[in-house]
């Protein structure tokens, strides 16, 4: 296949988010009901990074509550 047939692919930039919430147990493995948080889309991992330190700081006296960062996979348009 010559260049000139080729199709152009686009690649997005990735975003990131902060997800989580109140545990049901210390072993983190599921979400009480209703406590699910998702923060984002954001542009860089910085700026992922900086809410996630403002709403662990917020949740820090709760032993249950964890929330992590996650970056979403990047999507390829044709």
């Amino acid at each position: 296949m010559k260049a000139a047939e080729q199709k152009e692919v686009l690649m997005t930039g990735s975003n990131f988010w902060v997800i989580g919430g109140e545990f049901g147990s210390m072993n983190f493995h599921k979400l009480v009901e209703g406590s699910a948080q998702v923060q984002g889309p954001f542009k860089t991992r910085q700026e992922a990074e900086d809410a996630w330190r403002v709403v662990s700081e917020k949740n820090r006296h709760r032993a249950g509550v964890r929330f992590s960062i996650v970056e979403e996979p990047n999507r390829m348009a044709s």
